[in-house]
Formats: C-alpha cells, sequence, structure tokens
C-alpha cells in the first residue's frame, strides 16, 4: 500500500502540541506533511469540546502558563487567552484550604497571622519529624518544605493515590512543582503569562492545520502498517511511546493513567470554584473540575462536573505520567540511545520523550526541534 501519495516531506505521527507545530512550521516553509492521528481528534490531551456552551477539557485541566514570552506571543497567533488564574481549593474531610501553600493555607491550618510565625511553624515540625540533610523522597521533601500538618492533610493521600504507591517511594523532585508562599496570594502558578483560550484548545489546533500543505488522517494507527510508513517517507516526526516504537525490546515503561466521570447538574454554580482537590486517602477520585468558572461561559442553570480518578496503567488505557523513577528512567536512556541511531526520525513530545511537560514546554521544544530541524534541511 502507498501512503505517501503526496510526495510528503513529512509523516507526523500524532496530532498532539508537538506533531502540530512541527507541521504548521513545516508547511510555513514550503514542506508537505501527512499527520496521522489514532486518536479520532486533533489536540493530543489538550483537546476540548463544547457542551451546553460549556467548554469540556477532555483529559483533565489544562491552564496555560509560562513565563516564556516567544511561546506566550507563538501560541496567541492562533488563540485569544481569557486571563483565567487558577485558585485551586483543597478539600480535606470536609474542611477546605487555599492551594498552593501560601498564607491563606497556613492561617487556615495554624491561625497563624505573620509569616514569621508561618515559618517557625513549619521549623517546629521539620525539626520533630527529624528531617535533616538532602531529603531522601517526597514525604521527606515536603514536610521539610511545608511541615507535618500540611504534608498529612494537603499532600499525602492526594498524592499516594495520584502515583499508587507511598510518598516513602516517590522521588522528592515531584514536590518540588508546588509553590510556597510566605504572602496571602492563591494563583497557582508563579508565571507571568496565564490563561485559557476563550474558543477551547482544539480551535488553536483547527487554525493551526488549516494549510494547503497539510493532510490529517484520524483514527490511522502507525503501529498496523509501520515498516512501510518508515520505508516511504524521507522523514518522520515520532510523538508516540518511544518504548512501543521500538517493540518494547528492553522492556515496558511505567505510566499512571486516569479515567474521568462527567455530569450535567441543573445549576450555573455546583461547587464555587474550577478545581477542588480531594487530598484525603479516602476518596477515590483526586479532583473536581467544573468547567464554566475557566471562562464563565455557558447555557443558563447548567453546569458539568468531572471527577478524576487516577488508575494503573496497561496497554489499554492512555498513557498520561511518566513514572520517572530510577528504574524507569534507566529504561529510558536505553530507548534514546536507540533514538539517537535512527537516521529519518525525530522523536518529540510527553511520550516520545517519556516526561511530565508543561503546555509551554511542549511548545518551546517543538520550536528547537523545528529550528533544529530546518538549520540541517
Amino acid at each position: 500500500m502507498n501512503y505517501n501519495t503526496k510526495n510528503y516531506d513529512y509523516l507526523i505521527v500524532g496530532a498532539g502540541p508537538f506533531g502540530a507545530i512541527f507541521a504548521h512550521e513545516a508547511a510555513a516553509r514550503g514542506k508537505r506533511s501527512l499527520i496521522i492521528e489514532r486518536r479520532s481528534h486533533l489536540g493530543g490531551n489538550m483537546y476540548t469540546h463544547k457542551e451546553n456552551g460549556i467548554n469540556v477539557h477532555d483529559y483533565g485541566a489544562h491552564i496555560f502558563h509560562t513565563d516564556n514570552k516567544p511561546v506566550w506571543d507563538y501560541v496567541n497567533q492562533f488563540t485569544e487567552f481569557n486571563g483565567y488564574i487558577n485558585q485551586v481549593v483543597a478539600n480535606f474531610k470536609g474542611d477546605l484550604y487555599n492551594l498552593p501553600f501560601n498564607m491563606n493555607t497556613f492561617y487556615q491550618m495554624w491561625g497563624v497571622k505573620t509569616p514569621a510565625e508561618a515559618q517557625a511553624k513549619i521549623a517546629e515540625q521539620r525539626e520533630a519529624a527529624g528531617i535533616t540533610g538532602t531529603p531522601k523522597n517526597l514525604e521527606e521533601q515536603a514536610i521539610s518544605l511545608i511541615g507535618t500538618d500540611i504534608y498529612e492533610k494537603l499532600i499525602k493521600g492526594y498524592t499516594e493515590k495520584q502515583w499508587g504507591r507511598k510518598a516513602t517511594e516517590l522521588p522528592s523532585f515531584i514536590i518540588r512543582r508546588l509553590p510556597t508562599r510566605f504572602i496571602f496570594d492563591n494563583n497557582y502558578f508563579n508565571h507571568r503569562y496565564q490563561g485559557v483560550p476563550v474558543d477551547g484548545y482544539t480551535a488553536i489546533f483547527d487554525k493551526m492545520l488549516d494549510h494547503d500543505l497539510i493532510d490529517v488522517q484520524l483514527e490511522t494507527d502507525f503501529f498496523n502498517d509501520k515498516d512501510t510508513y518508515l520505508a516511504e517517507f524521507p522523514r518522520i516526526v515520532y510523538t508516540g511511546m518511544i518504548d512501543q516504537f521500538f517493540d518494547y525490546k528492553f522492556g515496558e515503561l511505567e505510566y499512571r493513567s486516569v479515567r474521568f466521570e462527567s455530569e450535567v447538574l441543573p445549576t450555573d454554580n455546583a461547587q464555587g470554584n474550577a478545581v477542588i482537590n480531594y487530598t484525603d486517602a479516602e476518596t477515590p477520585y483526586t479532583r473536581v473540575m467544573e468547567w464554566r468558572h475557566f471562562d464563565q461561559k455557558g447555557d443558563a442553570n447548567v453546569s458539568i462536573l468531572t471527577r478524576e480518578y487516577p488508575q494503573d496503567w496497561d496497554r489499554s488505557k492512555e498513557a498520561y505520567y511518566p513514572v520517572n523513577d530510577e528504574k524507569n528512567s534507566t529504561l529510558f536512556k536505553q530507548y534514546r540511545a536507540e533514538a539517537k541511531k535512527l537516521d529519518k526520525v525525530i522523536m518529540g513530545g510527553r511520550l516520545g520523550n517519556y516526561q511530565y511537560y508543561d503546555m509551554d514546554q511542549v511548545f518551546h521544544a517543538a520550536l528547537v526541534a523545528v529550528e533544529k530541524e530546518f538549520a540541517q534541511h
């Protein structure tokens, strides 16, 4: 079977942000691309759909946030952002706390009113827990940063649900992404540029790929005819799972997966916030999103709530979060060494690089790959 029917310069495997940006930039340089996508839609995990006038994020809440002005300017070519600021509430057995950890959280937890009082309380709890030197795992890192009370109520249960393993078995770096502030500020991110697209994320990809030199085939699995694709196309951009590309020859990389349950409610305000995290161990879901609070859009007297349930991953499920522990990192290095031997394949994206990316990081990585490619070709 002949797939390269139009003398394409590139086959792009995956219509997520990395593949879409590459195709768009290649077209701007006069290069023709065929994108094949296993799913029935564009945009990868950034995909959104409109329901009851509400933009619903199908793969969990996506808030674009960055300090990278070139990336911010780049994505603003394709959409307008609404200036949404993520301010998360944590529910621990019915008690509510502000996230990320800031003076509101410390006041809610301990009644302290000054940064000095909060810092003293954390230092006291760190000392009582015997945390000295470099933290060896996530539990030690968390107690070192914000004390035992906040760790026990707001981190431990949520994190162990998210990752399906004890906090003492998780690497310390996972918790470092979450800001800790000694000011009264509930902004979840420290970044200057933040927001959600007014028309949803899918509109970005529709616009990005609207070009005579780009063709898209949905519901098309690269692995149904991998060898033919590899033989026919001069250059291939691959954004799928790196271990699958090499037929799992060194073993299978591990992921965590997520499933979602949504319901439509006859109200325009069910929980009063866009995101509420459930941080106790007993509640099976980690968070609940109320989508209309992301952009204040929607039909009257209707709201859509989505609950997010972490789950073990297998090949029948979507791979969400790489498990970047020592075992998997070592395995990934073997696959990456194999990938570097390929002369016509560019690996990219979250799955191709076995790395958790924020959206701006994927955009940046794609633009770097474009620059490198077209400096050579």
